[in-house]
């Protein structure tokens, strides 16, 4: 897969900035797996931890569907990968693949995309029932740039515990 990761921009207005950086972020995720088999993406860091970067992937696919489709978008949709609504289902990618997880990914990617520039404004607002208050697309873009940066945190011990690369 070919990655491109573009810099968020020096002088832009806050929501082009906001949505630059979140597409930084997932731009990063992708380029940390990139190249990797579908045994690499599975390999897990250290005991006890179960975490990997396929786990990491389909946890964001989960993370991008539940913020923007069923809380911003305000879909009836459930999770990917679980019926329990188990949100720690995610990170066990059990017999996926690396293509099944990053199909799903990117397709959630280009719903949140959607759901994003439909949105009248940064204001707009929705129930999160985790949180169990309203919160704006502005917190939800944030939350999710949040959500990434410690992630792909993750991912850069995760890779170079699989291949040695670092600084992607």
């Amino acid at each position: 897969m070919a990655v491109e990761r573009v810099g968020p921009p020096c002088t832009a207005g806050e929501r082009e900035t906001l949505r630059a950086f979140l597409d930084y972020h997932r731009a990063t995720l992708a380029l940390k797996c990139d190249g990797l088999s579908d045994e690499e993406l599975r390999r897990r860091s250290m005991p006890p931890s179960t975490l990997s970067l396929l786990g990491l992937v389909r946890h964001m696919a989960e993370v991008e569907r539940a913020w923007f489709r069923r809380v911003i978008g305000e879909e009836d949709v459930p999770l990917v990968w679980s019926e329990e609504g188990d949100y720690q289902a995610a990170y066990d990618p059990g017999g996926s693949t690396g293509a099944e997880a990053f199909a799903v990914w990117q397709a959630e990617v280009e719903h949140s995309r959607r759901i994003e520039r439909a949105a009248e404004s940064l204001d707009v607002t929705a129930y999160a029932p985790r949180w169990g208050e309203e919160v704006s697309l502005r917190l939800v873009m944030l939350h999710l740039m949040h959500e990434y940066a410690r992630h792909n945190g993750h991912a850069d011990f995760l890779r170079e515990g699989v291949d040695g690369t670092v600084g992607v």
